[in-house]
C-alpha cells in the first residue's frame, strides 16, 4: 500500500492532515485542540500513538493551537524550521529538547519509505512552508496559506498525483464582507490567502496527465461557499480547454468541521 491521507480539518478554525506511507505516518499541523484531534482521528480509525512525527507549516494559531498538548501527550518529535520554532515556542509550551527537531526549508526527510520535503511559500508568517510527500513514485502535495503561487512553488508541486490547494475566498464576497479593510488588504495581498480565481488559474498550469485529484482547502466560512469554489475553479479550467466527464471530475472538497475520507494517492 502506498501513500494515503485524510485532511482532518481545513480552514481558519483549525488545520490538520494525516499522511500515511507504507510504514510511517505523520501529522501536518495541529491547529485544533488535542481533544478535537483525538476525536477526528478516531473517526478515521487511527490514534496519536501510531504517529511517527508532526511537521509544521507555520506558527499561526489555526495551525498550532493543539500542537504542544498533542505532541506531549503522544511524545511526538516536532519538525519545523528554525524561524518557525522561534515564532511558535511561546505559544506551544515546553517541548522536550530531544523532540524538538529543526527541519530547514527545502530539506527532505525520510520516514520509512516515505520522503517529506518542505518548500517556501508566500504568507505573513516567520518562514512558512508547504510539504510534498513521495513514496514509490507517488506524489502528494499540500499547498495552503499562500498569497500567490510563485514559479518556485509551481516547480515544487507540479506533477503531483494529488494536490491539496488553497481556495480561500471569493474576491467579491471578501471585498463586500464585514472585515475591516486592513484585514481584507492582508488577505488579498501576496502574503495572504489564495482566492478561488487564483487557485483555478494556478491549476491550469499545474494539472498534467499525472494529476488524479485536486482537493480545495482552507475555504473561508465568511467569504466563500463550497459550490462557488467548485464552480469558479471548474469554469476556469473549462475556459482553458480542460474538460472532465462528470464521473471523472477531479475536484474534491475539504471541511472545517469533519475529516475527509481516507484517500489512496495512487487511485485514479
Amino acid at each position: 500500500m502506498g501513500l494515503r491521507f485524510t485532511v482532518l480539518a481545513s480552514g481558519s478554525t483549525g488545520n490538520a492532515t494525516i499522511v500515511k506511507g507504507s510504514s510511517k505516518m505523520v501529522l501536518v499541523d495541529a491547529g485544533l485542540s488535542a481533544k478535537k484531534m483525538d476525536e477526528m482521528m478516531k473517526e478515521r480509525g487511527v490514534s496519536g500513538h501510531e504517529l511517527d512525527g508532526l511537521v509544521v507549516t507555520h506558527e499561526h494559531s489555526d495551525h498550532i493551537k493543539g500542537l504542544g498538548a498533542f505532541a506531549r501527550k503522544y511524545e511526538l518529535p516536532v519538525f519545523a524550521n528554525e524561524a518557525t520554532w522561534g515564532a511558535m515556542e511561546r505559544h506551544i509550551g515546553t517541548i522536550a529538547p530531544e523532540k524538538r527537531v529543526i527541519m530547514e526549508t527545502g530539506e527532505c526527510l525520510e520516514f520509512g519509505e516515505m520522503t517529506v520535503q518542505s518548500y517556501p511559500i508566500s504568507h505573513d508568517a516567520a518562514e512558512p512552508v508547504g510539504y510534498c510527500f513521495q513514496e514509490n513514485g507517488e506524489k502528494l502535495s499540500l499547498a495552503t496559506d499562500l498569497g500567490y503561487v510563485s514559479e518556485k512553488v509551481k516547480r515544487q508541486i507540479i506533477d503531483s498525483d494529488v494536490l491539496v490547494l488553497e481556495s480561500n475566498h471569493d474576491t467579491e464576497m471578501l471585498r463586500m464582507g464585514r472585515y475591516p479593510w486592513n484585514i481584507k488588504r492582508r488577505i488579498l495581498s501576496d502574503i495572504g490567502h489564495l482566492s478561488n480565481e487564483a487557485a483555478g488559474e494556478a491549476l491550469v498550469e499545474l494539472m498534467t496527465d499525472r494529476t488524479k485529484r485536486i482537493y480545495l482547502a482552507h475555504l473561508s466560512l465568511d467569504h466563500n461557499q463550497m459550490d462557488l469554489a467548485l464552480l469558479t475553479v471548474n469554469s476556469i479550467l473549462e475556459n482553458h480547454g480542460i474538460f472532465y466527464k462528470k464521473e471523472e471530475f477531479p475536484l474534491r472538497m475539504t471541511y472545517y468541521d469533519r475529516p475527509t475520507p481516507w484517500d489512496e494517492v495512487r487511485l485514479k
